[in-house]
C-alpha cells in the first residue's frame, strides 16, 4: 500500500513510518522541512504539489500539529489551534480534489479531548467531553477546544469516497530519543521520578507497537469510522505508573514534587503542568468491542519492554 502521513517526522511518526516502511509499504512523509528522500515538503496549511502525493494513495495518516510539550502561553495555544486544524482541513480539501482519492484517512486527535475525572474511565460511548470541570484551571479548557476543532476539521470534511477515523491516542511510549517515555526515564534516572503533586492523577498511555498495530486494524476495518480511542486498557495513577518505570530502570527512590515545585519544573523545562496534572483516565472500548488485542497491555510489562529495549542499544 501507498500510505501518506502529513506531519511524519516527530516521534510518533517516526514510529510509524519506520513499522510501516518495515512492513514493506511505500510510505511518503509531508514535512515542512523534508530531509530525506521519501519526504515531501508541504506548509501544512495550502493546497501545492504535494497533494499529488495523496491522489492515488490508499491511506493517510495526518499526525501534523505544533508539539504540545510547550509553555501554554496564549501565541503557542493559538499555533497549536491553527496548526492541527489548517491542516486537517487542507488534508481533506487534497483528498476531496483527488481523481483517486483513498480508501482512509486516520485523522490523529487526542485523549485530552475527555474530561479531568478520577471516578471513572472515559470510553468513546459514555466518556465526558472535558471542558467545564469545576476543579480544574480555566485554561485547560482551550486543549479540549483545540481537540474538538481538530475532529470537527475532519469530520466536516466532504470526503465521500474515504472512510474516516479520528484517533484519540494517548502518549506513544517508545524508546525513541526526545519522546515522553525517553523524557519521564530521565527524570526516574535522576531519581525525580516519584509522584506529582498527591500522585492520584490518571496517566493513560500506549506501546508504540500496539499503537502501530491499532493503526493497521482500524485501516483494514473498513466497518469502523469516527472517533476511537488509542490507549492501554489498563491507565493508572501517576504514583503507580512512575513506580513501576522506577522498577524497570532499577531505580529505587523517586523524590516527590508538590504542585508548586511542578509549576516550577514546567518553568524551566518550557513545558505545562497540564501534561503532569491532567488526569487522563481513557480506555479503548471500541477497538476492544473491535477484537483487537493489546501486546502490551499493562504498564509495568510495558516498561519492562521499553527499558530492556533501550539497553539493548547501549543505553544505560
Amino acid at each position: 500500500m501507498k500510505i501518506v502521513i502529513p506531519g511524519g517526522t516527530g516521534q510518533v511518526g517516526t514510529v510509524l513510518k519506520r513499522a510501516l516502511s518495515a512492513a514493506g509499504h511505500d510510505v511518503v512523509v509531508l514535512s515542512r522541512r523534508p530531509r530525506q528522500r521519501d519526504e515531501v515538503h508541504w506548509d501544512g496549511t495550502t493546497l501545492g504539489p504535494w497533494a499529488g502525493e495523496i491522489d492515488g494513495s490508499d491511506v493517510v495518516v495526518n499526525l501534523a500539529g505544533r508539539s504540545v510539550n510547550c509553555r501554554y502561553t496564549p501565541a503557542n495555544l493559538r499555533e497549536m489551534m491553527d496548526s492541527r486544524v489548517h491542516s486537517a482541513r487542507v488534508v481533506g480539501e487534497a483528498i476531496a480534489a483527488a481523481a483517486r482519492p483513498p480508501r482512509v484517512w486516520l485523522q490523529m486527535g487526542t485523549a485530552t479531548v475527555y474530561a479531568h475525572r478520577f471516578d471513572a474511565p472515559n470510553d468513546e460511548a459514555t466518556g465526558v467531553i472535558g471542558g467545564t470541570e469545576p476543579d480544574a484551571p480555566g485554561y485547560w479548557a482551550y486543549s479540549v477546544d483545540i481537540a474538538k476543532a481538530w475532529e470537527r476539521e475532519q469530520e466536516t470534511a466532504g470526503t465521500p469516497h474515504t472512510r474516516k477515523v479520528a484517533l484519540r491516542a494517548a502518549m506513544v511510549m517508545s524508546p525513541d530519543r526526545g519522546g515522553v517515555f525517553d523524557v519521564l526515564l530521565r527524570l526516574a534516572r535522576l531519581g525525580l521520578g516519584g509522584p506529582v503533586a498527591d500522585g492520584a492523577q490518571y496517566v493513560s498511555w500506549i506501546h508504540d507497537q500496539d499503537f502501530v498495530r491499532a493503526v493497521e486494524f482500524l485501516v483494514a476495518r473498513e466497518d469502523i469510522t469516527g472517533p476511537v480511542n488509542l490507549a492501554a486498557p489498563a491507565p493508572l495513577p501517576h504514583r503507580d505508573f512512575m513506580r513501576a518505570l522506577r522498577t524497570a530502570w532499577g531505580v529505587p527512590v523517586g523524590l516527590p514534587a508538590t504542585r508548586w515545585m511542578a509549576e516550577a519544573g514546567a518553568f524551566v523545562l518550557r513545558s505545562d503542568t497540564e501534561l503532569l496534572l491532567k488526569s487522563r483516565r481513557v480506555v479503548p472500548g471500541r477497538l476492544m468491542d473491535a477484537g483487537f488485542t493489546f501486546g502490551h497491555p499493562d504498564w509495568p510489562t510495558a516498561a519492562d519492554d521499553l527499558v530492556r529495549r533501550l539497553r539493548s542499544r547501549g543505553v544505560g
